[in-house]
């Protein structure tokens, strides 16, 4: 298995977060073609997708939901094919309103294979 390097997955973890803020639903489109593989699956406490199509429409519920808001990326940790890192949610410069962890898998060509992800902080909860 060839291993990525953990600058690699640290480019991914920043493109991945890209996508859930493009607002623009075929810029947001492009860069989920050229970050995630075809049949990639994402999952966490309140959805689990599968393949582009689905990310794309989690992605644009996701900001229907949070209007206005952004996503912020913490420290990567990487190795192998496997990055962790936790990821805030809020108005820029301000307080976070939902922060959470997730676990991102690549294929070996540098694509999502899989993301596992966790909230650590949601309203209301």
């Amino acid at each position: 298995m060839n291993a990525m390097q953990p600058a690699d997955l640290q480019k991914l973890a920043e493109r991945y977060l890209a996508a859930w803020n493009e607002t623009d639903p075929a810029a947001r489109r492009k860069l989920i073609d050229e970050v995630w593989a075809a049949d990639c699956r994402y999952t966490d406490p309140l959805a689990a997708v599968t393949g582009r199509e689905g990310v794309d429409a989690l992605i644009g519920a996701a900001q229907g939901q949070f209007p206005g808001l952004e996503f912020t990326l913490g420290p990567v940790d990487a190795h192998h094919d496997i990055a962790r890192f936790t990821w805030n949610l809020g108005p820029a410069g301000e307080e976070p309103l939902v922060i959470g962890f997730d676990v991102l898998v690549a294929e070996a060509d540098g694509r999502i294979a899989s993301v596992h992800g966790f909230l650590d902080r949601v309203p209301g909860a």
